[in-house]
């Protein structure tokens, strides 16, 4: 297997990991056809906070999130959530995918794809009762789409079907939250709706670990930051995380992403 080159600005690795974390991720690596996509990611993401997972394209942003799911196979490494491993801690968890890995064409309405998010805890045995239909009707008006429960997904916009995964992840109730780009494609109107229940969620005690594509807003948007190019550049929160030097390791020297950058570390200063 190929070996990534060193980094000089990777987090000290060997620390003890924070037995209180909602997600704690030890020494791993994920491959493609002997590969590393992923190489010795070993970090903590504390309860209860809005988490960004950070990087150029192709640094594994969505591998991590599918990896921590057990979506693929990992090399070597281990995953727990909030202190345990395995099945007993799947149903804490919720999954958002990206929008352009779904099929939109199935045709299933808003309320039924919402609908599937109780699955978890119902059984798939058990048929969908009353109590589910209406957390399905709650989660979809929670995200302004009540009145478009019964419209099918393929004849919904973009940013509507995004609204609908968020719903269905919504309806699942979980402790811990993995989001991969759901604000990829949308409008500024959806964009504002989804970080507004976002932060609702951290509101309510949940954690959630959401990857993201825009430096512009991730200072606005998040409290904690995870910059990845194939191995952790550094991981914390973003005040301490969020430096020019950060993100020269990550992203290298493209201009236009250290432009943004630079925005993004002005914004940050002037909230502090």
């Amino acid at each position: 297997m190929d070996r990534p080159p060193s980094n000089p600005v990777t987090v000290a690795r060997g620390a003890e990991h924070d037995p209180d974390a909602a997600l704690s991720i030890h020494d791993l690596t994920v491959a493609y056809d002997r590969r590393p996509v992923l190489w010795d990611v070993d970090l903590d993401v504390p309860a209860g906070c809005l988490a960004a997972i950070v990087g150029p394209n192709g640094s594994g942003k969505s591998t991590l999130i599918k990896a921590c799911l057990n979506l693929l196979p990992r090399v070597s490494g281990d995953v727990r959530v909030f202190g345990a491993s395995g099945r007993s801690s799947r149903r804490r968890v919720a999954y958002v995918p990206q929008r352009e890995t779904v099929d939109w064409d199935f045709p299933v309405s808003a309320h039924d794809v919402v609908a599937m998010g109780t699955y978890g805890r119902l059984g798939w045995l058990r048929p969908v009762g009353k109590a589910q239909k209406r957390a399905a009707m709650r989660a979809l008006d929670r995200v302004g789409l009540a009145d478009y429960a019964g419209r099918q997904i393929s004849q919904l916009s973009g940013g509507q079907q995004q609204r609908v995964f968020l719903a269905r992840a919504l309806v699942q109730e979980a402790d811990l939250y993995l989001m991969d780009e759901p604000f990829a494609s949308v409008d500024a109107a959806t964009e504002q709706a989804i970080v507004e229940v976002l932060r609702a969620l951290r509101n309510d005690g949940a954690t959630l670990v959401v990857v993201h594509h825009d430096l512009q807003t991730v200072a606005e948007y998040f409290e904690h930051l995870i910059l990845l190019n194939m191995r952790v550049v550094a991981s914390g929160p973003m005040e301490a995380t969020l430096t020019a030097e950060n993100l020269r390791a990550t992203y290298g020297g493209r201009l236009t992403l250290l432009e943004q950058a630079a925005t993004a570390l002005g914004r940050l200063s002037r909230d502090r």
